[in-house]
């Protein structure tokens, strides 16, 4: 290794000291070793490998072990995670979840494109798929009785306040209708057998039902999901007027923790 090419490591080195750059630009782990010198920010080995997926927007080299370019240091230097979070993470929605580095690949990697492929946050119309507030399309449903996975129609309506499922295509009556207040969705891949796997909690005659459904789409599947967060998000702010938006948001995730968090916003 040449003088040059040792200082240049160095430099990035102290780059990680920097605040904002001593944990993962995407999912928050801590002391990252990896770097993508296109966009600027540092990052951890596993979202390394999901920026590889996304080469044409962003290139990533070890901190540690790669030769680095005075050019692709400077650049490092003038962006840096916090300066890009700023960027790509401007118009973030309450509702949509973020992430961290103990969450599914799926949920991590499509975070990862909407932010630096898609630009879902820069640009506020790529995100009507799950802020518009009604969604209809065919999921993969687990049968209850025999495992089997069958393709059925599923309809999010904000307006009347359900998520509903149909048994056939034709069919005028929902199989099950699910409403928000007591609506809860997260991936469980392993539990499920498919990396895109979803489990929707809800409660049916005072019992807790779960039904499972997957799509080949990863991005298909992460919009339902954040979808039905939006749904339940705006719901709960009608319910609870008087809560704030970042309590509102922390009541979405789980459906059994509303009650303990936000009914003493409720009116008397």
């Amino acid at each position: 290794m040449t003088s040059g090419q040792d200082k240049n490591r160095q430099r990035v080195k102290q780059l990680l000291r920097k605040p904002g750059n001593d944990f993962c630009a995407d999912c928050g782990a801590a002391e990252p070793e990896w770097a993508s010198y296109t966009l600027g920010v540092f990052v951890c080995q596993s979202c390394s490998g999901l920026h590889r997926n996304i080469a044409q927007i962003s290139k990533v080299k070890s901190v540690l072990l790669d030769p680095w370019r005075p050019s692709e240091v400077e650049f490092m230097d003038s962006v840096g995670n916090d300066a890009a979070r700023a960027k790509y993470e401007e118009q973030v929605p309450a509702f949509y979840y973020r992430p961290t580095h103990k969450d599914c690949m799926l949920l991590r990697e499509q975070w990862i494109r909407a932010k630096y492929e898609r630009m879902e946050f820069i640009n506020v119309e790529k995100q009507e798929p799950y802020s518009a507030g009604y969604r209809e399309g065919f999921l993969w449903k687990r049968g209850r009785d025999n495992g089997q996975y069958l393709s059925r129609k599923f309809i999010l309506s904000e307006r009347e306040g359900v998520l509903k499922y149909f048994n056939k295509n034709d069919a005028r009556e929902p199989k099950a209708i699910m409403k928000f207040h007591n609506v809860n969705a997260c991936f469980q891949p392993a539990k499920i057998g498919t990396a895109h796997g979803l489990q929707i909690t809800y409660l049916k005659d005072n019992s807790t039902r779960n039904i499972f459904v997957y799509h080949e789409d990863g991005k298909e599947m992460v919009d339902w999901y954040n979808a039905i967060r939006a749904a339940r998000f705006h719901y709960l702010q009608v319910a609870f007027p008087v809560a704030s938006v970042s309590e509102v948001s922390a009541c979405t995730h789980r459906s059994g923790e509303t009650k303990k968090k936000i009914a003493q916003y409720r009116p008397s």
